[in-house]
């Protein structure tokens, strides 16, 4: 018997159950992805209540004294802490303003290339350096840089004397962003050339028709085409400025050059583990920096949907 209550139009009431049933497969590739996040970004941040708590490993982390915002008191009248603080700022922000436009400039130019063997030569090429992890490109750094190294080498074979390269706070700011922009430039470059390759070959022909040369394509359709993904990725980087590249200066940094190198990151790795071991206080200074890389991220999404762009939110 089929019922003729149903208003006219009306679909079968379906259950969430019904929907993940219907769509398993859909859930199933999902799955690893949430599981990942679920598991290592939010589950930790039970961990979170520590900046507030002078952590007693007996009691556990539930059961450790509540002290409300006393590791920000200290944190705020340390000197060490500012330093760092500044460190990141400042080289956070001259990542944005040398190493950012680097990938953009190459994708730009792989796209101009019309021999295909010799493209994808050079993408390889360029990207290769990305999987190489921070431990094996500092030893190379040091192989070409140090005291020992080939540079010096060379300039002894003239009777110039030695160069501390990686001992010079004025040196080693740019040695890290060259060394960064060298790593990392050709993996980035690859999401604008994906993004050029989406833009329709039409406007290329028609502005070929009409006499423009490749600059002027360039500048009025491969830019335009890519924008979008440009101020994207700016977000992101906005977004992470408070991170300045841990893993690099871990790596490459030492002593002589603490004051010019020493960020957040290495700030919190040496009070946790070369120090006293407060994690409490280690905690407070994590807190307080993803605070403030959550308030660029909102800050400048707002500012780029004023400009007319998409943003994240």
């Amino acid at each position: 018997m089929i019922r003729t209550d149903a208003a006219p139009g009306a679909q079968p009431k379906r259950t969430l159950l019904r929907d993940i049933m219907r769509n398993k497969y859909i859930y199933l590739i999902l799955l690893p992805g949430l599981l990942y996040y679920a598991l290592f970004h939010y589950a930790p941040m039970y961990g979170i209540q520590l900046a507030f708590k002078d952590f007693r490993a007996n009691e556990g982390i539930w059961g450790s004294p509540f002290v409300g915002l006393k590791h920000y008191t200290y944190i705020f009248q340390d000197q060490e802490f500012w330093q760092a603080f500044n460190n990141t700022i400042v080289i956070s922000l001259s990542r944005l303003l040398f190493q950012f436009p680097v990938p953009i400039v190459l994708a730009l130019l792989l796209n101009e290339l019309r021999e295909s063997r010799y493209k994808k030569t050079l993408q390889t090429i360029f990207t290769f350096p990305h999987f190489l992890s921070w431990v094996i490109v500092s030893g190379m750094i040091v192989n070409v840089f140090g005291t020992q190294g080939a540079i010096n080498h060379f300039l002894s074979l003239f009777g110039i004397e030695e160069q501390m390269f990686l001992s010079n706070q004025e040196l080693f700011r740019p040695l890290l962003y060259i060394s960064d922009a060298w790593k990392s430039s050709g993996w980035t470059a690859i999401i604008y050339l994906a993004t050029i390759a989406s833009i329709s070959p039409e406007l290329y022909e028609a502005s070929y028709m009409d006499g423009a040369n490749r600059f002027q394509r360039m500048l009025y359709i491969t830019w335009p085409g890519i924008r979008s993904a440009v101020v994207l990725m700016l977000l992101l980087s906005v977004g992470n400025t408070m991170n300045a590249g841990f893993d690099q200066i871990f790596n490459m940094y030492n002593p002589a050059v603490l004051p010019v190198a020493d960020i957040l990151d290495t700030y919190i790795y040496r009070i946790t583990f070369q120090t006293s071991g407060d994690f409490g206080f280690s905690t407070a200074v994590g807190l307080f920096k993803a605070l403030i890389n959550f308030a660029l991220l909102v800050l400048f999404d707002r500012l780029a949907k004023m400009m007319g762009e998409r943003g994240i939110f």
